[in-house]
């Protein structure tokens, strides 16, 4: 499709270096919403829709109509704020299937009781299988499942444009860890490899950007890039040579600052868990003792 029937609209937030977009067919006013960030003080407890709020006024502004709210994965670094767009838009909450694994996971790890997730893909709208095609207005979507990072990670290929979550990072910075549950360097190499199997002229588009050795923030990129400069997996990398490189880095990292409340809400699809009997939700901090 020409450059000029679809627009895409990069938003920023620096607390979690995470980025959001609103992707607009500019034929019909159609839009999606990909991988929107709810603010968190996690010093004050308080959560705020500062973010969501630029998105809304950006759409209220352009005359957008808001067909989907996606996400790429139950992200493990900021709290979705899928859920309150749902709210202003009504626009559907969609995310890959694989979503089920993940909330079976972290219901045990949260110890939820079946009133707080049936862990069978509740909260969301919809959930995409691999392949599977959907309409943003006259734009075409396809989903491509590229799981490693966590169970249910796909990415949007969305008319020459991919969005790949948390799989790839710019090429000076690699790719996704694998060391959360469900994780496996040796299947996120191989969803890198269907990516790579796109054309080399895709343009690929990061959810995070951590600034390696200070450069300029960066959130776009292309398959070509990728295949030639990836510093974690290029188009030589053997995948025992990536695995190796990948687990070694991983035994190297923090757990994320904000795991335990991002994956809580997260795989309620941005809702917050039910407040008690004083009205207040509360997060859950599972605590371990050595």
């Amino acid at each position: 499709m020409a450059a000029n029937k679809l627009h895409i609209e990069m938003f920023f937030d620096p607390d979690s270096s995470t980025f959001s977009y609103v992707v607009a067919d500019n034929s019909s006013g159609s839009a999606a919403v990909i991988d929107p960030v709810l603010n968190y003080d996690a010093a004050a407890g308080s959560v705020s829709t500062a973010d969501a709020d630029k998105m809304l006024a950006y759409i209220a502004a352009n005359n957008l109509r808001v067909e989907w709210i996606l996400e790429t994965h139950a992200h493990a670094d900021h709290l979705s704020a899928a859920h309150y767009l749902h709210a202003k838009t009504g626009a559907p909450v969609a995310i890959g299937e694989g979503i089920k694994k993940v909330q079976q996971t972290f219901k045990l790890v949260f110890n939820l009781g079946d009133d707080e997730l049936q862990a069978k893909g509740d909260y969301f709208d919809k959930l995409f299988a691999d392949n599977e095609s959907f309409r943003i207005g006259n734009l075409t979507a396809q989903v491509i499942n590229t799981p490693g990072h966590t169970n249910d990670s796909v990415s949007y290929l969305i008319e020459g444009n991919l969005f790949v979550g948390d799989s790839l990072f710019m090429p000076d910075a690699g790719t996704a860890r694998c060391d959360f549950p469900g994780g496996d360097a040796h299947i996120l190499y191989r969803s890198i490899q269907r990516i790579y199997q796109l054309p080399d002229a895709t343009q690929i588009y990061m959810c995070h950007d951590y600034q390696p050795n200070g450069r300029q923030l960066k959130y776009q990129t292309s398959v070509a890039e990728q295949k030639a400069q990836n510093i974690h997996v290029n188009a030589g990398t053997a995948e025992q040579e990536f695995v190796q490189k990948r687990e070694a880095r991983d035994k190297t990292l923090a757990v994320p600052r904000l795991i335990y409340p991002s994956v809580q809400v997260n795989i309620r699809a941005g809702q917050l868990p039910k407040a008690e009997s004083n009205g207040v939700s509360y997060i859950k901090i599972p605590l371990k003792q050595h």
